[in-house]
């Protein structure tokens, strides 16, 4: 690049200029912003502040199941952009509060098994899906305070948007002191691995990496807890189908029954997803 004697004289005046401002300590503070950096030129799906207000929740999240209010267990979702009794934000966490509730109107679930509602709880789900293809790979992540009473029923979980299975749980806790990594090829084929879950209700990590496999049709998953890896399992054809990612505190069902008297609050935060690749 070639540069007039005048262009010259200009950064020669000016260089100078900085240099004297250097030395009188007089040099003007230039405020300086680092952008975010992930390996490999990752992207971000949903950035780690995602939780910090309700104006940026409403840019990433939606209340509720995908489907609705209703699922396997006895609690019924409710919230909505007024109504924060059961989804609410505060200091950048995520609590999903479950309360018990009589009478409610329908009596049972909508969904199949159709049990009983006992109590009023959230659930939210990303806005974004999450497809794996042989061309991108995903990192979900975040740290969660879970109950671990039985009756409690919280999840971390990917399931599908066409039709069920596949499903993925990142966290799932079944009213024990455990965490639970499934992935569900079929109701039948199931893999699962417990890892010890702490009582005191203490925040820990937890992150699923996914990857297609070579043949094109399987997707790997390593899931971990604290940043070590606990276990590996594969998704078979889970390559190109997209899945919701939902977060949510469900009751009773296959966490054992009765549930808690009391209030139950399941914790979310730091929470971030990112993509390799296209």
């Amino acid at each position: 690049m070639l540069f007039s004697s005048k262009l010259k004289a200009t950064f020669a005046l000016t260089a100078a200029a900085l240099y004297l401002a250097f030395l009188r300590g007089t040099l003007p503070c230039i405020p300086t912003y680092i952008p975010t950096y992930h390996p490999h030129g990752a992207t971000t799906v949903i950035p780690s502040n995602s939780l910090s207000s309700y104006s940026t929740f409403e840019s990433f999240w939606v209340n509720l199941y995908p489907w609705g209010s209703d699922h396997n267990g006895s609690a019924r979702m409710v919230g909505n952009s007024t109504d924060h009794s059961h989804i609410a934000l505060a200091s950048s966490t995520l609590s999903l509060i479950a309360t018990p509730t009589s009478n409610a109107v329908p009596p049972t679930s909508t969904a199949n098994p159709n049990p009983a509602i006992h109590y009023a709880s959230g659930a939210i789900h990303a806005q974004a899906q999450i497809t794996v293809t042989s061309a991108n790979a995903y990192t979900i992540s975040g740290e969660f305070s879970s109950p671990t009473a039985v009756g409690t029923w919280p999840a971390f979980w990917l399931t599908a948007v066409n039709s069920w299975p596949p499903e993925i749980d990142i966290g799932e806790w079944k009213g024990t002191a455990n965490n639970w990594f499934n992935t569900f090829d079929t109701s039948s084929i199931v893999k699962s691995t417990l890892v010890s879950w702490p009582t005191d209700l203490s925040f820990h990590a937890l992150k699923a990496v996914l990857t297609a496999e070579s043949n094109g049709a399987d997707v790997k998953i390593d899931f971990y807890m604290d940043n070590v890896l606990q276990t590996t399992q594969y998704g078979q054809g889970f390559v190109g189908q997209p899945l919701w990612l939902i977060i949510n505190l469900q009751m009773e069902g296959s966490s054992g029954s009765p549930g808690p008297s009391v209030t139950t609050t399941f914790k979310v935060r730091n929470l971030e997803v990112t993509r390799s690749g296209s």
